[in-house]
């Protein structure tokens, strides 16, 4: 038995190590046309967690609008019960509903983008996300949020981890493909 142990290659292996840095010109370059292209780990992953935030806003707008009486009264402080502004205040938690589904159905359907290997999917995505991280990192330095889980812990979570994802070199190279209609090679029985 050889120092190297049980199984292990006898022969000269090339592996491909990484760099540290990697130019820009060599970022903008079109990765070469493969004949059949497996989707990666990290783009189903990034997707996934795409989707669990989409569900985590659900979970947001309708805790809000169960709560919403309660927001306007405390953090808003306005009193609601027989007053006029009982209609706008009603009217303000229907803009947020509306507009909050049409973030989440947008960034579904950006989820779907994703899972088919669209690049700008992916770096709207990523910048959705980077977004959300610095609003929050700037409301808890300011004092505003505390990132606890009953507040901003696990959309943070989320979006730190979509960040990982869809930034790794396997998710950047499947969206940056060069697509063709190129066949995959077929190979004949022996």
């Amino acid at each position: 038995m050889s120092r190297r142990g049980r199984g292990a290659p006898t022969g000269p292996t090339s592996v491909e190590k990484r760099t540290a840095f990697e130019p820009p010109a060599r970022l903008a370059e079109r990765e070469p046309p493969l004949e059949r292209v497996r989707r990666p780990a990290a783009t189903a992953f990034g997707t996934v967690l795409v989707v669990l935030r989409v569900i985590a806003g659900v979970i947001w707008l309708v805790s809000l609008a169960a709560q919403w009486d309660e927001v306007v009264e405390h953090e808003l402080d306005i009193a609601i019960e027989g007053r006029p502004e009982a209609a706008a205040v009603d009217a303000g938690l229907t803009l947020v509903l509306v507009v909050g589904a049409i973030i989440l159905v947008v960034q579904l359907a950006l989820a779907v983008l994703i899972w088919f290997g669209s690049n700008g999917a992916r770096i709207t995505v990523m910048l959705f996300s980077t977004a959300n991280i610095t609003i929050a990192a700037l409301d808890s330095i300011t004092g505003d949020v505390e990132v606890t889980i009953k507040t901003t812990f696990l959309t943070v979570a989320l979006d730190i981890l979509i960040l990982l994802a869809l930034s790794s070199r396997e998710a950047r190279s499947f969206a940056r493909r060069t697509r063709g209609f190129a066949r995959p090679r077929r190979v004949a029985p022996p």
